[in-house]
């Protein structure tokens, strides 16, 4: 098996220097290429790919934009191997991570698979603070963390693998983002294809985001899970209205209180008090577990406020997503 490593990249030279650095002191001793992909960057990493190319075997091609999922379409289209492993440009990989996944797909092929995230001790103290609220089993987050079935895992495209034949045979990523990895998990259900989570291949996601930042892509993300569960309604879940409930539930609780009431404000104070304990454990650290509370309130009130905004433009008002949403849409390049 020959892996192809695809990389899209957009104005992030500084990362793709970390990540090819990390590739490089990989313990797997098998021959595999690795795709950057330059999705109409100003600021280019070609720079840092001349620098490394004697020691990887790494192909470079700038493109013109066209977002991340055809960027990644583009490398794979152009990659030598039979199966792919995509990461995004902001992700360090531990040494033992293409033994791990080739250890598994020895042991039980799949045609694709997902892994999940860590946070190294060199992040920063938000980034830290980021990476529990985006995958702890507590948060809208425990997704990312592992939460979800062994064998029904929506790959994330941050770290993932598919074949050639599933890429083939489902045309890739669309041009929805976020939101087009659980779009290709689908599409690849409904073509027969299974994917899994592969537990030890993991991934240090560096997430360079402020808190601003954070609050836009996590209010994508509540945007995007209406337009899938308009496309896809047979996976639909309750969950899904999870977070929006949970907003809901805040300003309901400081209208009751105001009434004398407070049952629902406490519940809500014992769980942020919860949060603030497991990640300042985890962390070790109480600062973390402070910002790990601002973390998780912007996950959950722009996931929710995200999600009911769609919800009542695409299932509600009939709204075609597209226009509804143009931000979350690439014109795809042929």
């Amino acid at each position: 098996m020959f892996f192809s490593i695809i990389i899209p990249v957009f104005n992030r030279p500084d990362e793709i220097k970390e990540l090819l650095e990390s590739i490089l002191v990989s313990d797997y001793d098998k021959e595999y290429e690795i795709v950057i992909i330059e999705d109409g960057s100003s600021i280019t990493c070609k720079e840092e790919v001349e620098k490394i190319k004697d020691k990887l075997n790494i192909a470079y091609y700038f493109k013109e934009n066209s977002g991340p999922g055809n960027s990644r379409n583009y490398g794979m289209k152009v990659a030598k191997g039979d199966y792919f492993i995509i990461f995004d440009s902001d992700c360090i990989i531990p040494k033992e991570y293409l033994t791990e996944v080739q250890k598994e797909l020895k042991e039980n092929y799949i045609d694709c698979y997902g892994g999940s995230d860590a946070a190294l001790d060199t992040f920063s103290d938000i980034q830290k603070a980021i990476n529990f609220a985006m995958t702890s089993f507590f948060t809208t987050g425990g997704i990312r963390g592992g939460s979800e079935k062994l064998t029904k895992f929506q790959p994330r495209s941050f770290n993932m693998g598919i074949s050639k034949k599933a890429f083939e045979d489902s045309n890739g990523f669309g041009n929805i983002h976020p939101g087009e990895d659980p779009d290709l998990s689908i599409r690849l259900w409904k073509l027969g294809y299974e994917t899994r989570l592969f537990p030890k291949a993991i991934v240090y996601h560096k997430r360079r985001i402020d808190w601003d930042k954070f609050s836009i892509q996590v209010n994508k993300f509540g945007k995007a899970r209406p337009i899938l569960n308009c496309w896809y309604p047979e996976y639909s879940k309750l969950t899904f209205f999870f977070p929006t409930l949970f907003i809901i539930g805040i300003y309901f609780s400081i209208i009751t209180l105001a009434f004398g009431y407070s049952l629902p404000i406490l519940c809500y104070l014992f769980y942020f008090l919860f949060i603030f304990i497991t990640a300042t454990i985890q962390n070790k650290s109480f600062k973390i577990g402070f910002l790990s509370l601002i973390a998780v309130f912007k996950q959950f009130f722009g996931y929710g406020k995200g999600f009911l905004e769609s919800y009542i433009k695409v299932i509600l008002l009939k709204q075609k997503p597209e226009i509804a949403f143009p931000e979350l849409f690439f014109k795809v390049k042929p």
